[in-house]
């Protein structure tokens, strides 16, 4: 069991029939009143983020997680099918059981798949890719001191944001967790 004065960020928990993991916490001492621990924190399963305040004396159960390193194969009828490094065992997973991974998915990628008490509650990607931009519109010459922007879609059919200086046939970084174009590769 975890009292909640023992929270950091990136512990899993237990709560509320799910799987948590820590994101931010903040341990507050009103001047006024009892003392509590107010935290962001992100279901594992769904993704969602939510804040939650808990009493200092609160104690939950930690959320042991199985991570076993894959690599992505191949797609076929919507199954995608991932390969043990270790055992070479094979793990077929559906589209709604990746969610926002399928826009940065490369055959031959490495993840990590997470398992919570023998069942698969999701991946955890690289914290960038590098993917080669398939379409965008041409770049202006001398068109960069705005800051301006425009939309380019790359290999794996996501649509990012890039500065107008990029052109069909670069390589970007993308940052997996926020979508975000982060530089040319």
């Amino acid at each position: 069991m975890i009292n909640s004065t023992d929270f950091r960020t990136g512990l899993t928990i237990e709560y509320d029939g799910g799987v948590w993991q820590i994101v931010d916490f903040q341990h507050v001492k009103p001047g006024k009143g009892a003392a509590f621990v107010r935290t962001k924190i992100k279901n594992v399963e769904t993704g969602a983020v939510v804040e939650r305040t808990f009493n200092p004396n609160e104690k939950m159960p930690a959320a042991h997680l199985e991570t076993h390193t894959m690599q992505y194969l191949y797609e076929a009828d919507g199954v995608y099918t991932f390969m043990n490094t270790e055992t070479y065992e094979q793990t077929e997973l559906t589209r709604a059981q990746l969610g926002d991974a399928l826009n940065y998915l490369m055959e031959n990628m490495e993840v990590a798949l997470q398992q919570f008490k023998g069942r698969i509650i999701g991946i955890q990607l690289p914290n960038s890719v590098s993917l080669k931009v398939v379409e965008c519109e041409p770049s202006v010459k001398g068109n960069t001191a705005t800051g301006a922007t425009k939309m380019a879609k790359v290999e794996t059919g996501y649509e990012v944001r890039v500065p107008l200086f990029i052109n069909e046939g670069d390589v970007l970084r993308i940052d997996t967790r926020t979508g975000n174009y982060i530089e040319r590769a």
